[in-house]
């Protein structure tokens, strides 16, 4: 009998510590809603259309979209865990996102999408790499990267639906992206 006490007592010892933590993961999931390694499993669907035709004597689109869509989330364009783009919703029309020679480097066939994962391995928002690869941040975007690790931060590429000749650069620490043109590889 002292056997079967002792056995039991041991269980439950053993099995106390893993129920805790499950009721903890239930009651407030660890992960924030933004970032903290959450990977999209697709970029962005393209933006809905204008509902209606902006002005002529409209002024001028701003230097950078910023995004404030809840307390606590970055101010730049990010993805929350559940998939959802927040921030890119401006359009084929954005002109500041028009180039004149779309890929004037050529096209990134290395690994879009959530199955490849890249560590940034060196440079800046101007010229940054991984893997070989060379990358330029859209000047637009400059400060949604500011808080980037160019040396160490994993990104994920992914193609942008509406505006030829840029990709989207998601950072996975941060899950902020940014558009970034495919400058070649060495």
């Amino acid at each position: 009998m002292r056997q079967l006490i002792g056995f039991i007592a041991v269980s439950a010892l053993l099995v106390l510590p893993a129920i805790a933590q499950e009721k903890h993961e239930q009651k407030g999931n660890s992960r924030p809603a933004v970032g903290g390694g959450y990977i999209p499993k697709h970029g962005p669907a393209p933006a809905k259309p204008a509902q209606h035709a902006p002005a002529a004597h409209a002024p001028a689109a701003p230097a950078q979209h910023r995004v404030v869509d809840q307390p606590g989330h970055p101010e730049a364009p990010h993805v929350h865990t559940n998939g959802q783009w927040v921030g890119h919703d401006t359009g084929k029309a954005d002109p500041r996102y028009h180039l004149a020679q779309p890929w004037q480097h050529g096209h990134f066939t290395a690994g879009i999408g959530r199955a490849h994962v890249w560590r940034l391995a060196g440079g800046n928002r101007e010229r940054f790499w991984f893997g070989g690869f060379y990358f330029s941040v859209s000047p637009v975007d400059y400060v949604d990267c500011a808080d980037w690790l160019w040396d160490s931060d994993e990104i994920v590429i992914y193609d942008d639906p509406d505006h030829v000749g840029w990709y989207l650069a998601y950072n996975v620490r941060l899950g902020t992206y940014v558009h970034v043109m495919y400058l070649g590889n060495s």
